[in-house]
């Protein structure tokens, strides 16, 4: 019989890793991003719950994309993501991202599929720009089977709060136009400087920490290791 994994344990040492690891690049003033991107019930909130826990929150901002029809007919799509960048030390999180124009606008017909190749070019140049300034970005990408995405769409149906808070159409994982706009994405836009950590959202518990330790492992490479020189303060006694 294999043995049966404690997620809890090491979701809860993964949280004390990523919050000793969150110190240097506050310190060091390090900007980073990272994506929460994937269908509705592929396991993001529940990982992003646990990351948010692990985070100190005053220098965390989290971003919910939606689609906005007002946004779409007003200047150029991107530009309201350059608002919400992260400062000098902080960690930018989105929950759904700018690639949603190449998932769910892709899909849903709100985006012409020759629009596609355009808006890959110009989101990889966006993500180079960010890296070439310092910016961290680490996306993660929750697929989820057609059967658990609708078990779970199902039970969040239930609830009438749930239903009120839901604003839009959700995209099946069965769905052969996502398919073919999935594998579009993993070929466009898994790039040297920002590639692609796929997590499996089936089981929630197993995703959050596939998700944290995604995070921490490119925390702990591409924060220092060491604080800054210390200077003392003008009339300190050395």
């Amino acid at each position: 019989m294999a043995a049966r994994v404690d997620h809890g344990s090491e979701i809860s040492a993964l949280r004390e890793r990523l919050a000793a690891l969150q110190l240097p690049q506050i310190v060091h003033h390090r900007r980073a991003i990272i994506l929460f991107e994937g269908l509705e019930g592929s396991g993001k909130k529940a990982a992003l719950r646990e990351l948010a826990s692990a985070f100190d929150p005053c220098h965390v901002s989290v971003h919910r994309v939606m689609f906005d029809r007002r946004q779409s007919s007003q200047g150029h799509w991107l530009a309201p993501f350059w608002g919400q960048l992260p400062e000098s030390g902080e960690t930018a999180i989105f929950h759904r991202s700018w690639y949603r124009r190449v998932l769910d606008d892709r899909v849903l017909g709100r985006i012409d599929d020759k629009m596609a190749p355009r808006a890959f070019d110009e989101i990889n140049e966006f993500e180079a720009q960010q890296r070439d300034h310092g910016t961290l970005i680490v996306k993660l990408f929750f697929t989820v089977s057609p059967e658990v995405q609708a078990s779970r769409i199902a039970e969040r149906a239930n609830c009438p709060w749930n239903r009120a808070m839901r604003k839009e159409e959700a995209v099946t994982a069965g769905d052969p136009a996502y398919a073919r706009a999935l594998a579009d994405l993993k070929d466009h836009s898994d790039t040297r400087w920002s590639p692609w950590r796929m997590v499996d959202g089936d089981d929630e518990a197993g995703a959050a920490r596939a998700a944290l330790t995604a995070i921490a492992d490119a925390w702990a490479e591409a924060m220092p290791a060491e604080p800054p020189h210390l200077v003392e303060m003008p009339g300190r006694a050395a």
